[in-house]
């Protein structure tokens, strides 16, 4: 998906050859998004002293809005304590466009150049980016704007309608669009425009808004400022969630990726959470694997587990970026991905000049990992390796979470004044407002309605020797192999399997799993096997052994278990993906919990709820 060229005109007004418009007016873009947006949405004064604040655009264009509001917010110290905003865009450009559309207001450049660092891989679909400590999220949907409305569900508290005139760009400002806008507003939602045609104010007003004229920008007279403020009862299909604006206390049962995640998300937006596990430290299960690798799943026909994979990836890259150290804690290296079955397809679109991340490997990159250059692969540029205990406990730092290890939770119990987490004798280890089962494979004990099967899985993992050459890159397919991964001063580890054994949770090491593991490193890298040779024979090779949790139809499970008004929910069932799935997961659950935009398309966000099964 190529990106949208912007034609920049000789007094630096960016213009649109596909719509035959400007993207802001001549008077210049930071005075229309304060005083057209901002200014007619009573911004950043309707905001202060809220816990969050959500905004709804209708048009990204070169960002400036979002730059804008982003801008006043961190200058506000009456600020919410989250920011969410929400822009739809048919056509995203390139990120030199976003940084020169910036360039000309200085309070705004440093802003651009994060966000164009994060502007890559937009493919038609949702695309959460991250600022600001996860406290400034911005939501983009990448696609026509009627169907991006329909995947998105929250009640908006500012709506911003921009896009190109009416007259060039008719469906962005038609009745059955701004019908759908009007399904994001509640009672004193405020909405603001540039444009005062006549059939968009009638059309405003017909659902619900009622909107007066103000004094615009030159070359404009006029804008539009509006209030949603039915005569009537409005009836929605669903009903509005349920949002918590006061966060309280919430116990996580589990400190693997999956409940320090949610702990770290709960903590963001104002909870106090108590992480208890049984063992002793964080990371002693399946999450305690020495390196682990993050890369996404690709499919010619860009399959579900597909898309979730390249959204899971995006949050966790973020967190990895803001939490941890690069080339210590995790490398963004790159994974070649073997194919045996030869089939290197990609989605139609995809190519290695587009802003996606997986295309069919090159003779020089098979070449660099000392493979044929006629082996069938793909390579994913945004890929890497991690060492899922560091992430883990980096989340679990954050202000507000608490972690109490040797806390073994026997039974959860719903009193009158909240829940109560009690130890094998009985005795109360805690009590929370909310309680989010993130136990692995031991989830079921609290969930035995849900499909949850252990998988035991093995792997091979030792000191890198010194005359060993292994690939520089991680290997996948058929098992994978990651290489010099840093363990201590002056010394590196390799890391190669792994098996799967279904609905076993013995953790003792197999001979029969070693020799498995040594057979599937032979088929994945030839080359690496015969290196590794003398460390299998010599037995300095060491085994590891995990039991991930997996669900019966292989996709994570996120949501409430009795119903969301006991407060009692999972998150769990990230399988062999729980450095993909995790962040985006708990992101999932906190949006839920707090009615705030969904990091996923409504479809995708259900094909991970509890509700599902």
């Amino acid at each position: 998906m190529a990106a949208e060229p912007v034609t920049w005109r000789a007094d630096g007004v960016p213009r649109s050859e596909r719509f035959d418009d400007i993207y802001h007016t001549e008077t210049g873009a930071l005075a229309q998004s304060r005083h057209v947006f901002l200014g007619g949405c009573g911004l950043p004064e309707a905001w202060a002293g809220q816990p969050q604040w959500l905004i709804l655009e209708t048009g990204f264009g070169l960002g400036l809005n979002f730059l804008t509001t982003w801008q006043a917010w961190r200058a506000d110290p009456e600020r919410p304590r989250m920011l969410h905003f929400v822009s739809v865009e048919a056509h995203p450009v390139a990120p030199g466009d976003l940084l020169r559309g910036a360039g000309a207001y200085p309070e705004l450049a440093a802003l651009a150049g994060e966000l164009a660092a994060q502007w890559h891989g937009l493919l038609p679909g949702f695309h959460r980016l991250s600022f600001d400590d996860g406290r400034v999220l911005l939501t983009l949907c990448i696609g026509d704007v009627q169907p991006m409305l329909r995947a998105q569900r929250f009640e908006a508290d500012s709506i911003f309608l921009d896009g190109f005139s009416p007259q060039q760009n008719p469906d962005m400002w038609s009745a059955d669009t701004l019908k759908a806008v009007s399904r994001f507003a509640r009672q004193g939602t405020r909405i603001a425009t540039w444009t005062i045609a006549r059939a968009i104010r009638d059309a405003l007003q017909q659902y619900g808004f009622a909107v007066e004229k103000y004094k615009g920008l030159p070359p404009k007279r006029d804008c539009l400022r509006g209030v949603f403020a039915p005569a009537w009862t409005v009836r929605r299909r669903e009903p509005p969630p349920e949002r918590i604006d006061a966060p309280g206390h919430c116990a996580v049962i589990g400190a693997g990726l999956a409940g320090a995640a949610v702990a770290a998300s709960l903590a963001r937006r104002g909870w106090r959470v108590t992480v208890l596990d049984a063992a002793d430290w964080p990371a002693s299960g399946a999450s305690g694997l020495p390196v682990g690798m993050l890369a996404p799943h690709v499919s010619p026909d860009d399959a579900l587990l597909s898309r979730l994979t390249r959204a899971g990836i995006r949050v966790t890259w973020t967190e990895l970026e803001r939490l941890l150290e690069d080339g210590r804690d995790w490398r963004a290296s790159g994974v070649l991905e073997r194919r045996p079955d030869g089939d290197v397809r990609v989605p139609a679109g995809w190519g290695a000049s587009g802003p996606n991340e997986s295309w069919p490997a090159s003779a020089g990159q098979l070449a660099s990992t000392g493979l044929p250059g006629d082996t069938p692969a793909l390579w994913h540029s945004r890929a890497a390796w991690v060492r899922p205990h560091r992430l883990i406990a980096a989340w679990l730092r954050q202000p507000g979470v608490e972690f109490r290890g040797g806390c073994r939770v026997a039974r959860v119990e719903l009193e009158p004044g909240g829940w109560q987490l009690l130890d094998p004798a009985g005795q109360s280890l805690a009590e929370a407002d909310r309680v989010v089962i993130c136990a692995g494979h031991e989830s079921g004990r609290f969930a035995p309605a849900l499909p949850l099967q252990p998988v035991r899985g093995q792997v091979a993992w030792g000191a890198m020797p010194g005359s060993t050459a292994l690939p520089p890159t991680p290997i996948n397919g058929d098992g994978h192999l990651i290489a010099h991964v840093p363990d201590g001063p002056g010394t590196q580890i390799w890391l190669a399997g792994a098996t799967f054994d279904r609905d076993s949770t013995d953790l003792a090491p197999t001979a029969t799993d070693a020799d498995a593991n040594r057979e599937r490193l032979a088929r994945l890298h030839p080359a690496s096997a015969a290196a590794l040779a003398p460390s299998f024979s010599s037995g300095d090779v060491e085994s590891w052994v995990g039991i991930r949790c997996a669900s019966g139809d292989r996709r994570p499970l996120v949501g409430p278990l009795e119903g969301s008004a006991t407060g009692l929910w999972a998150c769990t069932a990230l399988g062999s993906r729980g450095l993909s799935f995790a962040a985006l997961c708990a992101e999932l659950l906190a949006a839920q919990w707090h009615a705030e935009p969904l990091p996923l398309p409504a479809t995708l966000a259900k094909a991970l709820g509890t509700q599902r099964l």
